[in-house]
């Protein structure tokens, strides 16, 4: 959370860190999250401001959201079937935005998704979103699985990510919107049961 001083404005800024900013396929996944958001204007997406390069730091500037995320949510408990319902049309809705864009997200979770105060959704980080028009990603190639190979020693956020991914997502195929249908369709019923679609020990179980 941050000042933006020139308008007088809460913002979120996003941080590529030190550690992986000279890595180039990180970086290039940076500006491109950058041009997606620009790309989007939703009231259920979450608005980028600017990017910021300054003596080596990358940064997001971006609309802050309040609130507890999905994720927050649904630890509390179930989530009545009228208010999963609204908060799932609102995701919905961001999807399909996105997808009349040719932008599918690739990485839709509950961890992703925020509800504000006033029950307003809004669908966060595109860091992985991909153009539907890009088919360069050859079959078996377990690169084009990029939370999978990016966090690899992360357990958790590899087995957070593989419950909403669809099989040909984690298989490293070419993917396109369904790979967001099948998340969402995971997260409403999580939504709903408190339990994950599919479950696991580990992300290949899952």
């Amino acid at each position: 959370q941050a000042r933006d001083t020139t308008l007088n404005r809460q913002v979120a800024i996003k941080v590529l860190l030190p550690a992986v900013a000279s890595d180039p396929d990180r970086l290039a996944r940076f500006r491109r999250e950058a041009r997606v958001l620009a790309s989007l204007n939703h009231p259920h997406i979450a608005q980028i401001h600017g990017f910021e390069d300054v003596d080596g730091v990358h940064a997001l500037v971006m609309e802050l959201v309040e609130g507890p995320t999905l994720a927050d949510r649904i630890v509390s408990g179930a989530i009545p079937i009228n208010e999963a319902l609204a908060i799932a049309s609102q995701i919905a809705d961001a999807l399909e935005a996105a997808h009349e864009q040719g932008i599918i997200h690739r990485d839709l979770k509950p961890a992703n998704i925020k509800v504000r105060e006033d029950g307003t959704v809004k669908v966060l980080d595109f860091g992985l979103a991909k153009g539907l028009d890009v088919a360069s990603s050859a079959v078996g190639d377990v690169l084009q699985s990029p939370t999978l190979s990016a966090h690899a020693t992360e357990v958790g956020l590899i087995l957070g990510t593989a419950a909403y991914m669809s099989p040909e997502q984690a298989r490293g195929k070419v993917v396109d919107r369904r790979a967001d249908l099948w998340a969402f369709g995971c997260i409403l019923y999580e939504m709903l049961t408190r339990q994950r679609a599919f479950g696991g020990d580990n992300p290949t179980d899952v």
